[in-house]
């Protein structure tokens, strides 16, 4: 059974940094994308980021584009969301999420997600 577990979500204020770590198991992640969306309440799910499985492609929302980094470690089935100059409107659940490469579907997409996280709270205040 594949799962994938946030951690790290937390408090912090407007303009400070904060890192979301995610790790899957019950699977080889090794021919996956693995990255993060996003949603806050009464709002569409927000594709944030993600990397191919050896990190050599990397996608961002525009939202986050240079403010936001992330990284991982094929070996060990992990993905790590680096988030500096955080706002409020940053404030979402984030949930980690894997696609099997070659799929149909786009990564920025969440119907062409093939597994998700239970999600992480982040939470910016001004």
């Amino acid at each position: 059974q594949v799962q994938l577990v946030e951690s790290g979500g937390g408090l912090v204020q407007a303009g400070g940094s904060l890192r979301v770590s995610c790790v899957g198991t019950g699977a080889t992640f090794n021919n996956y994308f693995m990255g993060w969306f996003r949603q806050t309440p009464g709002k569409e799910r927000e594709f944030v980021a993600a990397r191919g499985w050896n990190g050599d492609r990397t996608f961002y929302g525009d939202s986050v584009k240079g403010r936001f980094s992330i990284s991982g470690d094929s070996a060990k089935n992990t993905v790590h969301l680096q988030m500096n100059s955080l706002r409020p409107e940053d404030t979402a659940v984030y949930y980690c999420v894997a696609q099997k490469a070659g799929s149909a579907y786009p990564i920025n997409k969440d119907y062409g997600i093939d597994y998700w996280g239970k999600g992480t709270l982040v939470t910016v205040s001004s």
